[in-house]
């Protein structure tokens, strides 16, 4: 994976750096995941937030193998 060192506003590293330990992230997979849903969220700007993390949380179960087929009626 390429990387690139970028400028950011200290704001936006400390409340990065906050949520990145709040929810066992580092700063910059902080920074990545809230673009990732960025991206989404302006690809699909008809898709709800919910919907938006949902389809990002059955990804990584997906990645993970822990899916459980679903049984209709």
């Amino acid at each position: 994976m390429a990387t690139a060192s970028v400028r950011l506003d200290q704001e936006l590293v400390d409340k990065a750096t906050i949520m990145g330990k709040a929810l066992n992230r580092t700063m910059p997979k902080q920074i990545e995941h809230w673009a990732k849903i960025g991206e989404m969220m302006e690809d699909n700007p008809d898709l709800p937030y919910e919907f938006v993390k949902q389809a990002i949380i059955s990804k990584a179960e997906k990645e993970a193998g822990k899916l459980e087929p679903y049984e209709f009626g």
